[in-house]
C-alpha cells in the first residue's frame, strides 16, 4: 500500500515509518505540509490532528474518497477527533500508542473498504441480472417457513433478496442437492434468513424429514414443480417469458413463442423468421394465433 505519514513528531514518525516499510509498503513522511504540493495518490493517510484545524480539514477533503483516513490524536476532543471523522476521516488512534494496534486498524479498514467495493460490484451485478423480473404483483410475507413455487430460479432468488433488504436480516444459502445440506442446516444457529433451494430435487423421504428440521426456523424453500403436499405458507411466482419447466419438453408453438418474445427487439422480422426456419408470412401467423403483440 502507499501510505503518507502526516506528523510533527519527528520520533514518532520515524516509529510508523520503520515499522511499515517492514511490512513492505511505500511510505512518505512530511511534517507540515502544503496542500498544493500533495499531488500523490495514497491508499492509507495517518494524519496528526496536532496540525491546524483548518489544515487537517483541507486534507481530509482531498483524500477522503479515495483513501483510508486514520487520525494521530494527542487528545479527544470535538476538533481532534469529531469534525475530523465529520469530514471524513474513519478512525483515530490516541498517541502514545502500541505499534501492533496502528497496524490492525490499517488492515481493518482496508479490508472494510475492499468488501464494501466487491459487495457495491456484486450488488450491481445482481440488480442488473435481475432487472427485467417484476415482483411488483408477488407479496413474499416475513412467515417462516415459506415455499416459493417458481419456474425460474431467478425469480425465487429476486423476492428473497428483496426480503432480506426489507427485513435488514443476511442470508444463508444452502442448497438442498449437496449432500450435506443437513449437516449445513443443523450447524445454522446465527439469526438470519436460511434459503434453501432445489426441494424440486429431494425424495419425498427426505422432504419428510426437512419439514420436521424447517419448523421453528426463519427458512425460506425454492422449488422448479408444483408441491401440493407442502404443509407450510406457499407462493406462487412464475416467470411469463419462460414458458418450459424443468421437467418438460416444449411443444413447437411453444418454442416459437419464447423465441419472438426473447428476440423480436433485436431483430426484424426478416431475420427473426429466417432464424426461425419460417417465412415472414408464418411468423405473422403465429404471431396472431399465439397471441404475442409484436412491440415497437
Amino acid at each position: 500500500m502507499n501510505i503518507l505519514i502526516i506528523e510533527n513528531e519527528i520520533y514518532l514518525a520515524q516509529k510508523v515509518v520503520s515499522r511499515l516499510l517492514d511490512d513492505g509498503h511505500s511510505c512518505d513522511y512530511i511534517e507540515s505540509p502544503n496542500i498544493d504540493n500533495l499531488s500523490k495518490d495514497y491508499d492509507i493517510v495517518l494524519l496528526s490532528t496536532s496540525l491546524p484545524s483548518a489544515l487537517c480539514k483541507n486534507i481530509i477533503k482531498k483524500y477522503n474518497n479515495n483513501a483510508i483516513i486514520l487520525l494521530l490524536v494527542s487528545y479527544i476532543s470535538d476538533e481532534t477527533v469529531t469534525n475530523p471523522i465529520k469530514d471524513g476521516a474513519k478512525d483515530y488512534i490516541m498517541k502514545p500508542f502500541i505499534m501492533d494496534e496502528l497496524v490492525r486498524k490499517i488492515y481493518h479498514y482496508k479490508e472494510c473498504r475492499s468488501i464494501r467495493r466487491e459487495l457495491q460490484t456484486l450488488r450491481e451485478y445482481v440488480d442488473f441480472m435481475m432487472e427485467d423480473i417484476d415482483t411488483s404483483p408477488v407479496l413474499l410475507p416475513p412467515s417462516f417457513p415459506s415455499l416459493i413455487e417458481s419456474n425460474s430460479q431467478k425469480c425465487a432468488d429476486k423476492l428473497v433478496f428483496e426480503l432480506s433488504r426489507k427485513l435488514d436480516k443476511p442470508i444463508t444459502f444452502i442448497s438442498l442437492g449437496s449432500s450435506s445440506w443437513q449437516k449445513k442446516l443443523n450447524a445454522i444457529d446465527k439469526k438470519c434468513i436460511i434459503y434453501l433451494t432445489d426441494y424440486h430435487s429431494l425424495k419425498r423421504s427426505a422432504k419428510e424429514n426437512l419439514i420436521k428440521l424447517i419448523e421453528e426456523k426463519d427458512c425460506i424453500i425454492s422449488s422448479l414443480e408444483t408441491e401440493d403436499d407442502f404443509p407450510y405458507r406457499k407462493v406462487e411466482f412464475n416467470d411469463g417469458n419462460l414458458l418450459m419447466s424443468n421437467t418438460n419438453i416444449m411443444t413447437i408453438n411453444d418454442y416459437v413463442k419464447l423465441m419472438v418474445l426473447s428476440y423480436q427487439s433485436k431483430y426484424p422480422d426478416t431475420e427473426l423468421s429466417k432464424k426461425l426456419g419460417i417465412s415472414r408470412k408464418s411468423l405473422w401467423e403465429k404471431r396472431k394465433k399465439l397471441g404475442i403483440e409484436k412491440k415497437k
